[in-house]
C-alpha cells in the first residue's frame, strides 16, 4: 500500500512556495507536518465514526477522478476555492482561517502560511486518497459504518507515523476540528 513518501512526492513544494510567496524550506516543513496530520485527522474520525464517511468517500472519489495528479500536479490547476470548500466540509464547517489558527504553533508553520497552504494541499491529499480508494476498488456495499476500506487506506498511508509525539497532537487538533458529531 502507498504511503506518505509517495504522497509527499505528489506535492510540488517549490511551485507552492512560489505561489504563496514563502520560503521553500518553510513550506516543506509545513507540508511534512500538515499532510500526516490531515490524513491522521481524517483517519481518526473515520475510524471513530465522527464524520460521515460516505460524504468523505464521495469527496475523495471526486478528487481522485479530477485528473489533478495525472502527469504530476500543476499547482495552477488546483482550485483553491474548491480547496477552501473542502477544508470547510472536512473540518466541521471550519474555514481555512479557523483550522490554521488551531494549528499555528504546532510546528506546522505560521497561521498565515497554513491558511495559504490548506486550500492548495487539501485537494492534492484528497486526490491521492481518491486514487488509492479507486485502486482498492472496494464496492460501496462492503463499506462499514466505521469507514471500512477508507479507514484502511488512510491507515496504510500513515503507516504508524502518528503513533505518538507531536504528530499525534496535531492529529488530535484536526480530529477535534473535523467534527466529533456522533
Amino acid at each position: 500500500m502507498a504511503g506518505l513518501d509517495e504522497l509527499f512526492a505528489q506535492i510540488p513544494v517549490a511551485d507552492i512556495a512560489n505561489k504563496v510567496g514563502a520560503n521553500e524550506a518553510e513550506v516543506t516543513a509545513a507540508v511534512k507536518t500538515l499532510v500526516p496530520a490531515l490524513v491522521g485527522g481524517l483517519h481518526q474520525n473515520v475510524k471513530s465514526n465522527d464524520i460521515d464517511s460516505t460524504a468523505l468517500e464521495s469527496a475523495v472519489t471526486e478528487q481522485g477522478a479530477s485528473g489533478l495528479l495525472d502527469g504530476g500536479v500543476n499547482v495552477d490547476d488546483v482550485d483553491e476555492k474548491q480547496g477552501d470548500t473542502l477544508v470547510a466540509h472536512l473540518f466541521g464547517g471550519n474555514n481555512s482561517n479557523t483550522v490554521a489558527s488551531a494549528l499555528a504553533g504546532t510546528g506546522a508553520g505560521s497561521g498565515d502560511l497554513i491558511q495559504k497552504l490548506l486550500p492548495i494541499i487539501t485537494p492534492i491529499v484528497l486526490a491521492y486518497i481518491g486514487k488509492q480508494f479507486a485502486q482498492q476498488n472496494a464496492p460501496a456495499q462492503q463499506q462499514q459504518s466505521s469507514g471500512g476500506g477508507l479507514a484502511d487506506i488512510l491507515g496504510g498511508i500513515l503507516g504508524g507515523v502518528l503513533g505518538g509525539g507531536q504528530g499525534n497532537a496535531i492529529g488530535d487538533i484536526l480530529g477535534g476540528l473535523l467534527g466529533g458529531k456522533k
